[in-house]
C-alpha cells in the first residue's frame, strides 16, 4: 500500500513540474507572427471582426492605463465602430523585436508595439505580452498586457 501511495504521489508530482520552453518550428513562428500582424492591420482600420478573431472568449486584457477586462468589455467598446479606408488612416499599428516562446499549444508572444502617424510620421511605442493559443480557426490571445514605454532622455 505503501509503495502505491508513493507511486501516486511520485506520478502526480512530476505532472506539476514547470514546462520548458521548447523550440519554436519555423511554421509556428510564420503563423504566429501573421496571426499578429493581421489582428495589428485590423486594429489599424478598425475593423471590429479582427478584433473578435484575435481575443479568446476567456481573455484578460491589461491595458497601458493600468484596467483589467475581459473580451466582452473590449468588444462593447466597439460596437459603434466602422471599419476606416487604408487612406484613411490616422496611425498605423505595427510589431517590432518580435520574440516567440513556444510551451506547446501555447506561445508567449513579447514585441514592441509602434503606433505610427499618418500625418507627421511621429511614433508612439508600446511593450507588448500576449499569451495565445492555437484554436481551430487560428491563434488567440487569452491573455494580453499592454505598457506604454518609458521615456527615455535623449
Amino acid at each position: 500500500m505503501r509503495t502505491l501511495i508513493l507511486a501516486a504521489v511520485l506520478l502526480f508530482s512530476a505532472t506539476l513540474t514547470a514546462q520548458e520552453a521548447v523550440p519554436i518550428s519555423a511554421e509556428q513562428r510564420e503563423r504566429v507572427i501573421a496571426a499578429v500582424e493581421a489582428f495589428l492591420y485590423g486594429a489599424s482600420v478598425n475593423d471590429v471582426q479582427a478584433h473578435d478573431k484575435f481575443w479568446a472568449p476567456e481573455l484578460t486584457y491589461t491595458s497601458s492605463s493600468g484596467t483589467r477586462f475581459g473580451k466582452e468589455q473590449l468588444m462593447a467598446g466597439m460596437t459603434d465602430a466602422v471599419r476606416i479606408a487604408d487612406e484613411q488612416v490616422s496611425a498605423w499599428y505595427t510589431a517590432e523585436d518580435i520574440e516567440l516562446k513556444s510551451f506547446g499549444d501555447a506561445v508567449i508572444v513579447n514585441f514592441t508595439l509602434v503606433a505610427t502617424s499618418t500625418t507627421d510620421g511621429s511614433r508612439e511605442t508600446f511593450l507588448n505580452t500576449g499569451v495565445l493559443v492555437e484554436r481551430r480557426d487560428g491563434w488567440q490571445a487569452v491573455n494580453w498586457n499592454a505598457t506604454r514605454t518609458a521615456a527615455t532622455n535623449r
